[in-house]
């Protein structure tokens, strides 16, 4: 799975078990690239026009944590190639932000970040960066983030509305039943119906593999010789496909919630499904152990299955003016998907979860809400259809699981994972009725590049430990660093890792292959 933020698959049983400037699909963009990923072409990078945005960033940030240090921000955009085998053909743009502190010392460049999903902003991640990232590192490097092809301001794919996406997350997460396993493969054919219709002929435009190819033009634009990068999730993905590229251009890659996308899909679910049991079993014993009590009682597990119940039967309504929607299983089960993604949000989760078996789903529907970018006005962002466009078309069709295995895990893994399994088989079929050019991601190896710094963590829910352990063994100058933690990412949460990621990024200096931070 590559995500940060996009487990349609657990929370809703349809997608992908795997999370500025605008115009129409045919004006922007054209059928994918069909070049060799090994041999990628080298087309002439374009100039970024900067503006100040200082003004209107710091005005969002008010009062935020971090908004007191001196930052100065810069949107920015520019053109890459719609297709790689056209370098010097129709182009589209993107967009980027730059943050910079004040009083930079001893320069070394851009640090390119990305957030995950697919489909998260880049831009946004650049501001949430400036914010948090530790101020050693702000005094070397800008921060710079832009929103990959298709997602956000940078020639957004939008073809699931608003309507289909409401269905998508209300929809049965743990579908078992024959009956509820049709409905499902139905509404993977409605997005996919729909997205075809929408894009006809250049679908396949939004894939991982020129997205490194247009971070190498962002490079080359920035005026940085070599790539700095921090990568998290399916930005790991973005990151190690980067390398494998263009293994001579790596200055520091550090890939954090690492996945391994060389891994069998069945694999990946099954492993990814597991991984969320434990995850929402380790939120269970942090409430159980709450000295104030937790609002779920001593056993969560049996009470989230009695309000799964509960709202199966009657929907539960919200208390918040104006809200009409009532919550299903599914919108509990993206909220509970949403929380396990941060500790931080474990307190939020269980007031919600109890809140909601009281008769009022506001909590759950802010959680799932966050997860899926649902505005206040009821709009979503792109984030969903990225995500599914992203993954589809970096999929590859000769790994297709038939669709009676599907329905046989389905039933194997809802036993065994009663929360999460189900979900995650059925996620399997989701990129099989997607009609699009697919550009599959590289094997990786990277031969020739830098050390490459693999962070992960031991109680991550998503991207699981074993996907960081593979994609370090995977490159060849892969080393890995983990964390005993819980929760999805793990810099710059942690003194141990924070430690060893700011030496990497600023002095190149490698932590020991394998070494081990404690919780």
């Amino acid at each position: 799975m590559r995500l940060s933020r996009g487990l349609v698959a657990a929370a809703s049983g349809l997608l992908v078990a795997v999370s500025g400037c605008t115009s129409s699909s045919e004006d922007t963009a054209a059928e994918s690239s069909a070049a060799t990923p090994s041999t990628p072409a080298e087309p002439v990078a374009a100039e970024i026009a900067w503006r100040d945005c200082d003004a209107e960033i710091t005005g969002l940030l008010a009062g935020a944590p971090g908004s007191e240090r001196d930052l100065a921000f810069e949107c920015g955009s520019t053109e890459v190639p719609i297709s790689y085998d056209e370098p010097e053909g129709e182009t589209l743009p993107l967009f980027l932000l730059r943050a910079r502190l004040a009083g930079q010392t001893d320069r070394i460049g851009s640090l390119v970040v990305n957030p995950g999903g697919p489909g998260a902003s880049g831009a946004d991640a650049a501001i949430g960066s400036a914010l948090t990232l530790p101020e050693d590192v702000l005094r070397r490097f800008d921060v710079v983030g832009f929103d990959p092809r298709g997602v956000g301001l940078s020639t957004p794919v939008e073809c699931i509305p608003a309507e289909l996406k409401e269905r998508v997350i209300a929809s049965e997460p743990r579908p078992t039943t024959p009956e509820q396993i049709d409905e499902a493969f139905a509404l993977q054919q409605e997005v996919a119906d729909g997205c075809a219709e929408e894009y006809p002929d250049s679908l396949g435009t939004f894939n991982t593999v020129d997205t490194a190819r247009d971070m190498d033009l962002l490079r080359q634009s920035l005026g940085d010789e070599q790539l700095t990068y921090l990568g998290y999730s399916y930005g790991t993905t973005l990151g190690s496909t980067y390398a494998e590229l263009f293994p001579d251009r790596v200055r520091a890659l550090v890939l954090d919630a690492a996945v391994d996308p060389d891994d069998d899909p069945r694999a990946e679910a099954e492993q990814q499904a597991s991984s969320l049991e434990a995850g929402f079993d380790a939120f269970a014993a942090n409430c159980v152990g709450l000295v104030a009590g937790c609002p779920l009682g001593a056993e969560p597990r049996r009470f989230v299955e009695e309000l799964v119940a509960q709202a199966a039967t009657a929907p539960i309504p919200s208390a918040l003016p104006g809200e009409t929607r009532q919550a299903t299983p599914g919108v509990i089960g993206t909220a509970i998907v949403s929380a396990l993604y941060d500790t931080g949000r474990w307190p939020q989760l269980a007031q919600s979860l109890a809140a909601a078996r009281n008769g009022d789903a506001q909590g759950v529907f802010s959680l799932a809400d966050t997860y899926w970018s649902r505005l206040p006005d009821g709009t979503y962002t792109n984030l969903m259809d990225a995500l599914v466009a992203i993954n589809c078309a970096d999929t590859d069709p000769e790994n297709a699981v038939p669709e009676e295995e599907i329905r046989s895990l389905a039933a194997e893994w809802g036993q065994r994972f009663p929360l999460f399994g189900a979900g995650s088989a059925v996620g399997l079929h989701s990129c099989q009725v997607w009609e699009a050019e697919r550009t599959p991601i590289p094997e990786r190896d990277a031969e020739g590049a830098a050390p490459i710094l693999v962070v992960g963590t031991s109680g991550d829910p998503v991207t699981p430990l074993p996907g960081a352990v593979d994609m370090a063994e995977d490159l060849a100058s892969g080393v890995l660093l983990t964390w005993q933690g819980q929760g999805h990412t793990a810099y710059p949460k942690t003194e141990c890792v924070t430690a060893a990621v700011n030496a990497y990024l600023i002095d190149l200096v490698v932590p020991q292959d394998g070494q081990t931070c404690p919780a």
